[in-house]
């Protein structure tokens, strides 16, 4: 059970804040995902593709954390995509100032051959069709999460609606599941998606926590309150790869443990929004985690007097 499969992008993003802007630096939704799941004790896998101008010392950083990367193509003269953006002073609100897709645009995922029945699929923000031949490469693992955005939506819902069916959990923001339905409720948003395939859904809400349903279960976690926010690119693949490589750690999908997995997912996006792109991810360390949760448990935790 403990091999989890991670689809998406390894990138280059350039970002800029109220706090300050960066050249090219690492990025992507699969880079953010494997970083966060590396924190448990399992075998994961990254199917991605990257142009040769993508440097040895960032695919290091991912294969020094025991991710591999056999299922990452590297196209020879080919430039690897690129994301560039500039957040607003809210930092919930951001404008896109580039997008080249490059060695994207063609990418035809292959599963490694010792990845193709893994227990825990962590399908990211791609095109779905992407994540159809991914899902048709493997045997049917024990749990398919699903991340999308509102882009997919709005170019490609035919498709899209076809990899939601083929899924057992989605993970979305709020604005997402509110377009995706058509509801402005969350938790009639939540209904109606789970009719469309998927058993669990859940709704991420940036500094506000993040929700969890199941039937007519909701679970929902709060986001720490953190005195410094620099960067928040990447905290939604961040929380995804906390969310999965927990639960392939445990091997219970149970609603009752997917509610510990969201506390361990919004408590690793909590570290990654204190610096630039990947660089606290980078340097996390377990007792920085398990610090952290206890402060998770200080917050959460609280006793009511019946009067």
């Amino acid at each position: 059970m403990n091999k989890l499969l991670i689809v998406g992008t390894v990138a280059f993003d350039a970002i800029e804040t109220p706090f300050g802007k960066t050249d090219k630096i690492l990025g992507g939704a699969a880079t953010y995902i494997g970083l966060s799941a590396a924190q448990f004790d399992i075998e994961s896998a990254i199917v991605s593709v990257v142009g040769e101008d993508f440097p040895q010392e960032y695919l290091d950083l991912l294969k020094n954390r025991s991710i591999d990367l056999k299922g990452t193509e590297i196209v020879k003269g080919g430039k690897t995509f690129f994301w560039s953006g500039k957040y607003h002073n809210d930092l919930n609100s951001r404008d896109t100032l580039d997008t080249q897709l490059n060695v994207l645009a063609d990418f035809q995922p292959v599963v490694p051959e010792n990845f193709k029945a893994p227990g825990v699929v962590m399908l990211g923000n791609l095109h779905p069709l992407v994540q159809l031949s991914v899902l048709e490469q493997i045997e049917r693992p024990k749990l398919v999460v699903l991340d999308t955005m509102n882009f997919w939506m709005d170019n490609t819902w035919d498709d899209l609606m076809k990899v939601i069916s083929k899924v057992d959990a989605l993970t979305i923001n709020d604005e997402e599941a509110r377009q995706l339905t058509d509801e402005y409720s969350l938790v009639k948003a939540a209904r109606k998606i789970a009719e469309m395939g998927p058993k669990y859904v859940v709704i991420k809400k940036g500094e506000h926590g993040a929700l969890l349903f199941h039937n007519e279960q909701i679970f929902f976690a709060p986001a720490l309150p953190l005195e410094e926010v620099f960067d928040p690119t990447g905290a939604g693949d961040t929380f995804a790869g906390g969310f999965t490589g927990y639960l392939a750690h445990t091997g219970d999908i149970s609603f009752k443990n997917m509610k510990n997995a969201v506390i361990y997912g919004s408590n690793l996006a909590s570290f990654c929004v204190e610096k630039f792109g990947t660089e606290r991810m980078q340097d996390l360390t377990k007792e920085d985690v398990h610090q952290r949760l206890e402060e998770f448990k200080a917050l959460t935790q609280f006793q009511i007097k019946l009067t």
